[in-house]
């Protein structure tokens, strides 16, 4: 066994290329054996186990600095720098995270989850190293689904143009994104695999930069080979190696589009499962589901009606099949959702009806998109935001609480926070037909609920807050997923202390119900919000900040303190916990303020005195 044998790539470059080839074999094995047992990125991990190998042949790690795109397929790196362990030994297999992080490793130059930031990175890199007249090697390693984001366009730009040192980019092309790829560019990556590499028209080369094509992707020999002939170059070069997505494990092979991150283990004799689950309306509900029959359906309806993601269709589980059905009016535009959304207020400008659908994370990508080209142009189109949640489970990159300061604070923008199914298909009907507003809607995670009471089907009468039930004291304000743990804390309240809070559904995020909260002094000592959200700069602060002008009421916000979330390895209920947001707590802490506040009245007590 080599794998045994690999503690950093000094181990590595003492292999043959028979041995390194062998060794892939059994890193492949490795991997398979842990994802199995784990999930996590399959296919693209399985595709570049050679390419791995034999940058750590070749290039001197960590002097040589490797720069992933993405950085999800950086679980064969990790192996080969001191990180093998957490690969074999189940023990340790939550050792170490599924994107590059700066705080493993000295080879690990970023900590990055998010699409096409590899050359800007490492054009920086390499600029600093020229700035210092160092003379390392600086890689980027980026895949073909990257390639044609706006960022990794711009980099390519600059390097061609700008850099006259050392600067090496590895194309992985393995003809496939997370789905499809997407644009024209594919089409002339497909002509340069087709001539392996000989066509006249080359996209790179036209850019000005050298070019080096490797048809053989999966073999270690023919890829050394290829980096040796570019190590020290004195000049940007790109080296385009042609890979198998899931090369080596038929399953993956043939569903690389399934493959790519499995969020569950699998029996690695029978393959992971991809039967459909059997979504039956009224019964096994889930948000991706009922809302993908739903927009399926008012398209069906409208030709007017688009569905637009960037490559994540597994937001609303939009397979394969069901892109299919509906047709031209589904529309994938790649890993780049910058283009989705402005192409979504252009659509919405001249007359059409467009839902851009993507995870909070990645609208973070998209500020000036939403402000400027949506928002300014009050383009009615729809928005739902995805995953924004402290339910989310995803590590630092794609943290995903950050929406509500972001998203609400864009002027013109409709930002809606549904509680139960009824609600968010009402909200999304209204967003769809209506023509006046930019509307943005925050998928629930917290699981499907019904309304107990007839929703609204019209809110152009903007923030205006909905109670639910009419109490005294204490008023509690808990928005989207949060609201039935405001339902919990009132209920706790009656039970332990007799108090017959009142529940408020604020369902507008982007603006407050100034005439509900002027009202509130009357009859509560104490008001309470909840969101699912960071407090800094989020939903509780504007309410807290417009009743600061009344005497006798206090604000109590909760929600997440701001900070990047790891929620793959701190569960939902140990930060609900950290952040006293679990219902007794917040009792305890509702009822601890109440005493506090009469001992003010009565005693003329002074916070910071004795």
């Amino acid at each position: 066994m080599y794998i045994e044998k690999i503690h950093g790539p000094a181990d590595v470059k003492a292999l043959t290329l028979d041995e390194c080839a062998a060794l892939a074999a059994e890193m492949r094995q490795t991997l398979l054996n842990k994802l199995s047992k784990t999930g996590g990125h399959l296919a693209p991990n399985l595709g570049v186990v050679e390419a791995t190998v034999a940058l750590h042949y070749v290039f001197d790690s960590p002097k040589d600095k490797i720069v992933f795109d993405v950085s999800h397929q950086c679980y064969p790196h990790k192996m080969l720098t001191g990180r093998m362990s957490a690969y074999t030994d189940p023990e340790k297999y939550k050792s170490v995270t599924g994107f590059t992080e700066i705080t493993e490793s000295e080879h690990d130059f970023f900590t990055v989850g998010h699409t096409s930031t590899s050359i800007s990175l490492a054009s920086g890199l390499a600029k600093a190293r020229d700035f210092k007249g160092d003379h390392e090697n600086i890689i980027a390693f980026i895949g073909d689904g990257s390639l044609g984001g706006g960022e990794a366009l711009e980099g390519l730009d600059f390097v061609a143009s700008e850099l006259a040192s050392n600067f090496i980019i590895v194309l992985n092309d393995n003809n496939i994104s997370i789905a499809e790829n997407r644009g024209g560019l594919y089409r002339n990556l497909k002509l340069l695999r087709d001539t392996q590499g000989k066509a006249g028209n080359n996209f790179f080369k036209a850019l000005g930069l050298d070019y080096r094509f490797v048809k053989e992707g999966n073999n270690v020999a023919a890829l050394v080979e290829a980096f040796r002939a570019v190590k020290d170059i004195d000049h940007p070069v790109v080296v385009h190696i042609c890979t198998k997505k899931g090369y080596g494990y038929s399953y993956a092979e043939e569903n690389p589009e399934l493959t790519h991150c499995l969020n569950k283990p699998f029996d690695l004799e029978k393959g992971p499962d991809f039967t459909p689950f059997p979504y039956v309306e009224g019964k096994n509900e889930r948000y991706d589901f009922i809302i993908r029959e739903h927009l399926l359906k008012r398209m069906r309806e409208d030709p007017l009606i688009t569905t637009i993601m960037a490559s994540t269709m597994y937001c609303l589980s939009f397979t394969a099949e069901k892109r299919a059905e509906a047709g031209a009016q589904f529309i994938d535009v790649g890993a780049v959702e910058e283009h989705g959304v402005a192409m979504t207020a252009g659509i919405a400008r001249n007359g059409g009806k467009p839902v851009f659908v993507t995870a909070s994370t990645f609208f973070m990508r998209t500020y000036d998109q939403i402000s400027q080209e949506l928002c300014i142009n009050k383009c009615p189109a729809t928005l739902i935001v995805i995953n924004a949640s402290i339910y989310s489970v995803d590590d630092v990159t794609h943290t995903e609480i950050f929406d509500i300061p972001m998203m609400s604070n864009i002027p013109n923008l409709v930002y809606l926070a549904p509680t139960n199914k009824e609600e968010y298909l009402a909200m999304l009907d209204w967003s769809i037909d209506q023509t006046q507003y930019p509307v943005a809607i925050r998928q629930p995670r917290n699981g499907v609920f019904h309304a107990k009471h007839e929703v609204d089907k019209d809110y152009s009468a903007l923030n205006r807050y909905k109670v639910e039930r009419e109490g005294n004291t204490v008023a509690i304000i808990a928005l989207g997923e949060f609201f039935q743990l405001g339902e919990t804390v009132a209920d706790l309240l009656l039970e332990k202390a007799n108090i017959n809070a009142t529940l408020i559904n604020p369902r507008y995020i982007t603006g407050i119900d100034k005439e509900l909260l002027a009202s509130l002094p009357a009859k509560h000592k104490l008001v309470v919000t909840l969101e699912s959200g960071s407090l800094e700069g989020g939903f509780g602060e504007k309410v807290a900040s417009y009743l600061g002008i009344y005497d006798g009421i206090k604000v109590l916000n909760r929600g997440l303190q701001k900070s990047f979330l790891d929620t793959v390895h701190v569960s939902a209920d140990e930060l609900l916990t950290q952040n006293r947001l679990q219902p007794e707590q917040l009792c305890t802490d509702i009822l601890a303020l109440l005493n506090i506040m009469q001992y003010i009245l009565e005693d003329g007590y002074v916070f910071g005195t004795d």
